[in-house]
């Protein structure tokens, strides 16, 4: 802790503009100047779920029109260096793999850092991993090396995806004690978003500089990668944390109580993971999204499997008697739903964890789990009636609380443990999202292929995958009924607070800098900022909508 921020003393030598005290805002500062610069974040790092855009051009980047197949004996290592065949698509999707164990182990680690350095440090440093990953990427692509593909993409972008993640989420907190839900969903809502964009504006990008020598990615990677350079540092720059003590006007902090389950102090972070709360919640997370997360990946070949030709008007005709035609038929109007998904994940993020100001985060995540045990185990049910709009209903309503459910966690952690630390708290909360992610897709391809190799019909390969990720949300909807509030020997008073935390405690000007800060609504800044994200996401939801739209005709 610097002599400035235990005195008070000026910010001005000896710390750079990426300091935290160079991030207070000022006199008639508005709050809602900082959701869209946490959105420009969150759009740009949101990419990672739609990687896969890349993986069937790169799979063919040296035979062009066609994969060179490696020789059969080929192991990975040779793999990784290898510039004579084509990479196989499971190769490359390792990369997948390291973003999200990267994402919480990386959130994990530097939690604690960020809380200390601020959001505008880690934004940018977030923004220097993500975009210099992807330049990474293009000579590796340039240079057929895949271990600099994993390296650039997948190891230092997947760094910046963690810190990029939990960058506005103490900042939002702070700022909107009144509306803490609401807060954490507006920028985690660009997360589940930044696929719906980028994808489609990858797919355009590779067709323009595709050539009879290029499959035009690693040109691709250079051009995103500058435009997410220059919009997460704008997202960076915008950041600003309001001073110690701040609250809006008029507002007050609801009296604490069992039911509300809000507390008016904080938990260290070294006792956070000590109590019984954090694990819980954990547990909470990791199971409601190892199930989300398992249908997301399978998306597109269960509604082909199931329901086979009924998609193009043939009900007698399971998918294995397709010809390749009607394959590709089928597979078009099974994107459609891979987006309409993708926009239920967007506006749950968004829609949940808004609602959680009003339920309470533990009734809320109670909804999710009774709601989501019921859907998992009619959705067989839907299947078997062969009612299409009925299944894709309820994956739709899975996979807004899918999403819902990550916009609500940093809320219900600042609600446990107090404000100070809740964005590394929530950093290391995110190893439930990498457990996650190994498990949920493990669990549905690995019974799938079971009940294909004991040959049950493709239509009803996924009954029992349903039936246990319903129970996974038993186990969750258990861990929840058991959350409590925290007890008064992990509290720290608030003298504690102050002895440990880096606040802006520039004690003779905190309450005439109050005076305005985070006033204002849509006012001309942030209608312009609100502008610069929201016509991104307003283009992809088109994009996405139409194509969607296959699905019903």
């Amino acid at each position: 802790m610097t002599t400035m921020e235990t005195t008070g003393a000026s910010p001005a030598n000896g710390e750079g503009f990426l300091d935290r005290s160079h991030t207070i805002a000022k006199p008639g500062f508005n709050r809602w100047l900082v959701p869209p610069a946490a959105l420009a974040i969150h759009l740009c790092i949101g990419m990672a779920y739609g990687f896969s855009v890349f993986w069937l051009p790169l799979s063919r980047s040296i035979g062009i029109s066609k994969s060179v197949a490696c020789p059969a004996d080929m192991g990975l290592l040779q793999a990784l260096v290898t510039t004579s065949c084509d990479w196989k698509v499971a190769d490359l999707g390792w990369m997948y793999t390291l973003f999200f164990v990267l994402l919480g182990s990386s959130a994990a680690i530097w939690g604690g850092w960020l809380e200390r350095a601020g959001p505008r440090k880690a934004g940018f440093v977030a923004a220097l991993c993500w975009s210099g990953g992807f330049m990474i990427s293009a000579v590796g692509v340039r240079t057929h090396q895949l271990w600099l593909m994993w390296l650039g993409s997948g190891v230092i972008g997947g760094i910046g995806l963690g810190l990029g993640y939990i960058s506005p989420v103490s900042t939002l907190i702070k700022w909107f004690p009144d509306r803490r839900g609401m807060a954490t969903g507006m920028a985690i809502m660009g997360f589940g978003g930044g696929a719906m964009i980028g994808a489609p504006l990858a797919d355009m990008l590779m067709n323009a500089f595709r050539t009879p020598t290029s499959v035009g990615v690693w040109e691709t990677f250079v051009v995103m990668g500058a435009i997410y350079f220059v919009f997460m540092m704008a997202g960076a720059f915008g950041y600003r944390v309001p001073p110690a003590g701040w609250r809006p006007e008029g507002w007050h902090p609801p009296l604490p109580t069992v039911r509300t389950m809000i507390t008016h102090h904080d938990v260290h972070l070294k006792d956070a993971h000590k109590t019984p709360q954090f694990w819980l919640i954990w547990a909470v997370l990791c199971l409601n999204v190892s199930a989300g997360i398992g249908v997301i990946g399978m998306a597109s070949p269960m509604l082909q499997e199931i329901f086979g030709g009924a998609l193009i008007g043939l009900p007698d005709v399971g998918f294995t008697a397709l010809d390749e035609g009607q394959k590709k038929t089928v597979a078009a109007i099974a994107a459609g739903f891979t987006g309409l998904l993708s926009l239920f994940n967007i506006g749950g993020r968004f829609f949940w964890a808004s609602l959680s100001d009003k339920l309470g985060r533990k009734n809320t995540y109670f909804v999710f789990f009774l709601l989501g045990i019921v859907l998992y185990a009619a959705s067989p049910w839907a299947a078997h009636m062969g009612s299409k709009a009925l299944f894709v209903l309820f994956f739709c309503v899975i996979l807004s609380m899918y999403g819902g459910g990550f916009a609500t966690v940093p809320a219900y952690l600042a609600d446990m443990f107090g404000t100070a630390f809740v964005g590394a708290i929530h950093g290391r909360l995110l190893t439930a999202w990498s457990t996650a992610g190994i498990i949920g897709p493990v669990v549905v391809n690995y019974i799938r292929e079971a009940q294909i190799a004991a040959g049950v019909p493709r239509a009803q390969v996924y009954d029992y995958t349903m039936y246990i990720l319903a129970g996974m949300l038993v186990a969750g909807f258990v861990a929840n009924l058991l959350v409590r509030p925290v007890a008064e020997k992990w509290l720290m008073t608030d003298k504690e607070t102050k002895s440990v935390i880096v606040h802006d405690l520039m004690t003779k000007r905190e309450h005439h800098e109050s005076y305005g800060i985070g006033r204002g609504g849509l006012d001309g800044k942030a209608a312009v900022a609100w502008a610069v994200v929201g016509l991104p996401i307003l283009w992809g939801m088109w994009i996405t909508l139409s194509k969607a739209l296959v699905l019903f005709q």
